[in-house]
């Protein structure tokens, strides 16, 4: 059993969701299919073809767990923390886009 506390907050959560994406690889790979997932869903939204949905979540995953088991060697957050880990995805996106986290 993991003596790990549980986050209770995201600003409690994201420190360590940065340390688990430290490989600058696998940060464009989390930028890349989190800005494919973007447009996959903006497209499902203006053509009401709600198959892209699963469609960008399941390629946005696939992208970001390219980086985990290759590149940073861990496991995904998603797997212990998903709601939070999906915000963090998007966060990072946010950061990456706006410069405050460098590729």
């Amino acid at each position: 059993m993991s003596k790990e506390k549980p986050f209770r907050t995201f600003a409690d959560f994201y420190p360590f969701y940065l340390s688990e994406h430290a490989n600058r690889i696998s940060r464009r790979l989390h930028f890349v299919g989190t800005s494919i997932a973007a447009a996959l869903l903006i497209t499902a939204l203006v053509t009401q073809l709600w198959w892209l949905v699963p469609v960008a979540l399941i390629q946005g995953y696939a992208f970001a767990w390219v980086g985990h088991f290759f590149f940073e060697h861990n496991k995904p957050a998603t797997f212990k923390y998903p709601g939070f880990s999906f915000m963090g995805d998007w966060r990072l996106w946010w950061e990456i886009l706006t410069g405050k986290v460098r590729l």
